[in-house]
């Protein structure tokens, strides 16, 4: 996929059963193209959830893998049908030069200047700064000073109450987790509520 199309906002499932997973799916069609899903690689059953999902959802909905931390998973999330790989920590440059092979977005994960340099010029379409709330919004805007603008994605503590000030400080996209929802909701399979929820996080960040 290109980088033109990635969304503001990736919704982080981590630990969600299959049902859970595919009733945020749900709730997102009405939504077409606004949010990317990423499935992490430490969810039971996550190579085979990504490809049922992408079954299902493929056509409105970008879903990628989380939590890629080796080339091996890399090859299996490529091969179950992931749109893009997100990483906790820095890829290796054998990951990057495979995604980018691949047509893969590749978001490595950064908490420096110098490793988010390094990424870039490795290879990464995306740089994940995580956690971003232990740098604050502000890192964002200071990095880009000397390094000029570049495709940062805040992930960790990021939630309704501070997405806008991520935007507001340089970060050109950012991933929501466990903040992005209510936990009976999940539990309840409750797409209206699960909707309204994301209505609500892209009604603050206009």
């Amino acid at each position: 996929m290109r980088l033109a199309d990635y969304p503001k906002l990736t919704v982080i499932m981590r630990g969600y059963t299959f049902d859970q997973a595919d009733a945020i799916l749900q709730a997102m069609q009405e939504f077409d193209h606004q949010f990317a899903v990423e499935m992490t690689m430490n969810t039971k059953g996550a190579l085979e959830n990504i490809h049922e999902l992408n079954q299902r959802y493929g056509d409105t909905t970008y879903i990628g893998a989380g939590t890629v931390r080796t080339l091996e998973q890399a090859q299996a999330c490529y091969e179950a049908g992931a749109k893009f790989l997100l990483g906790p920590h820095m890829f290796t440059k054998e990951m990057l030069s495979y995604a980018n092979k691949k047509g893969l977005l590749a978001v490595p994960a950064a908490m420096t200047p110098s490793e988010v340099d390094r990424m870039f010029k490795e290879g990464a379409d995306i740089v994940k700064v995580f956690p971003a709330a232990v740098v604050t919004p502000r890192f964002f805007k200071d990095i880009q000073a000397p390094l000029g603008k570049l495709p940062l994605m805040g992930v960790g503590g990021i939630s309704k109450e501070n997405a806008k000030e991520f935007f507001e400080q340089g970060a050109s996209y950012l991933g929501l987790g466990s903040g992005m929802f209510n936990k009976q909701d999940i539990e309840e399979l409750n797409v209206k509520n699960l909707a309204r929820s994301m209505k609500e996080l892209i009604e603050v960040i206009k």
